[in-house]
């Protein structure tokens, strides 16, 4: 009789319909003739069906059902369409902004190519955990034994890789970066906090920040990084609690943050108290001998709190997020997570751990980075040669996407629209405007040599339109 119901009320069975008579749908149904007569008169003691005699049965609409009650609205405010029956908290600030496209060409913000995934060696070592013999320790022995495994090879990578001296206690592994990002803008910001960003900056990170309550203040950057004299200035007048910073790699700018004023924030932040969140998620791939390490390293005072990514390169589901901070600070956060993410996936850890432990992370790594500088390398070539004169621009050190800054005075919201005209993709939350700046930020990693020659042809060819238009 439910789905009778829900039937009626999606409008599967519109109103005037006719029923078949008892006997058929008895037939129809497999059910009794009494059972079938029961639900009938209940269905009409509802309201929803019109029995006729001699006529026969008929489903009635919304509006003409007999006994229909409607539900009262919440005291002082009129129900909606397309609201629920109940009151409940809305955000604007997590409306998501990015979009979607099925054009065959398209920039994103710089994004890796899953094509390139080793996904034989993945499939390889889950198996063979997948197959392994079972023994006598309990779940929770396993799955504790595997995670303090996971967690002390993946530290020991961390030190490694990016110089820190950190053990596993200071460490925490999520299952995204945004997860590590929630976790501790939970625990750092509380409602009317003041924290510190750079112009322009990341709106996702904007937006979770915004949502713990922050109070967002924004310094400028420049060719070698935030203004540490700016962010001088503001803690000498107000109580600033968190910096967020990508040191290594700025978003949008891909600019690093230059040695000196490396020393001048760490400084800055011993001497008035705030919190650096120092968000370094594309630190794999860096086309350097010598990458530059993030300020967690150098950190005597305990002031920094690193987030990062790892394995941005895998399928999705295999990377992780992680925080490396204080054990006080991480041994809460496990709190606050145990409720967010109750489970480990033994599996996923055990996998990774043979991962790192066989080297294969090294191998790929060194590989991945040798493709995407080519990538790299190539896209600035096309950019010179198809936008030559109309663009300026850095080659990243590291990253894979390029801040083109545009010479021509224009609206790049027509850029947009004539680029999807053209069958290119260029996503709003790419698009930077303002009075005194017209930039793109340009990711390449997820193309191949063809790809990039056809996208960047049809941006050329988009923006002399649109150029022409203006005139």
């Amino acid at each position: 009789m439910f789905e009778f119901i829900k039937a009626i009320q999606t409008g599967l069975l519109p109103e005037g319909t006719k029923l078949p008579g008892t006997r058929i749908l008895c037939k129809e149904l497999s059910i009794n003739r009494n059972t079938l007569v029961k639900a009938l008169h209940d269905l009409e003691a509802q309201g929803y069906i019109e029995i006729l005699p001699n006529k026969g049965i008929f489903i009635l609409s919304d509006q003409k059902q007999k006994n229909k009650v409607k539900a009262p609205s919440p005291k002082g405010k009129p129900s909606e369409q397309g609201t629920t029956g109940f009151p409940f908290k809305r955000s604007s600030i997590l409306e998501n902004p990015v979009e979607v496209s099925d054009l065959n060409y398209q920039f994103n913000d710089g994004m890796p190519d899953l094509r390139l995934v080793h996904t034989d060696v993945l499939a390889r070592l889950y198996v063979s955990k997948l197959k392994r013999r079972k023994n006598t320790r309990t779940w929770e022995q396993i799955q504790l034994q595997s995670h303090l495994q996971f967690k002390a090879h993946f530290s020991n990578f961390l030190n490694l890789t990016r110089g820190l001296r950190i053990a596993s206690s200071n460490l925490l592994t999520t299952s995204n970066h945004e997860i590590s990002l929630y976790l501790v803008t939970k625990l750092l910001i509380s409602p009317g906090d003041k924290v510190v960003v750079a112009t322009p900056s990341y709106y996702r990170s904007n937006m979770t920040l915004s949502d713990s309550g922050a109070q967002i203040i924004t310094i400028p950057v420049d060719e070698h990084g935030i203004k540490t004299d700016s962010l001088k200035t503001l803690c000498q007048s107000q109580k600033i609690r968190v910096l967020y910073l990508t040191s290594n790699f700025h978003y949008p700018t891909t600019i690093c943050l230059s040695a000196k004023r490396r020393i001048e924030v760490l400084e800055l932040a011993a001497t008035y108290g705030f919190v650096i969140l120092e968000d370094d998620y594309d630190f794999d791939f860096h086309y350097d001998n010598n990458p530059v390490l993030p300020l967690a390293a150098l950190d005597n005072h305990e002031r920094v709190v690193y987030i990062g990514s790892f394995g941005r390169s895998l399928p999705t589901g295999f990377g992780y997020g992680f925080i490396s901070a204080p054990e006080a600070f991480i041994q809460e956060l496990e709190k606050h997570q145990n409720i967010l993410e109750p489970g480990i996936d033994v599996i996923k850890e055990q996998v990774l751990t043979d991962w790192l432990q066989e080297g294969e992370v090294h191998r790929l790594s060194k590989k991945n980075r040798k493709i995407y500088k080519e990538r790299r390398d190539y896209f600035v070539r096309l950019l010179k040669q198809k936008l030559k004169g109309r663009i300026r621009f850095q080659i990243p050190l590291r990253g894979l996407a390029v801040w083109v800054e545009w010479l021509d005075d224009f609206n790049l919201v027509r850029l947009q629209r004539e680029c999807k005209a053209n069958g290119l993709f260029l996503p709003t939350t790419l698009l930077y405007q303002t009075k005194t700046l017209t930039a793109t930020r340009l990711g390449f990693g997820h193309m191949n040599e063809e790809e990039m020659e056809k996208a960047v042809e049809l941006l050329s060819i988009s923006l002399e339109r649109v150029l022409h238009k203006e005139e």
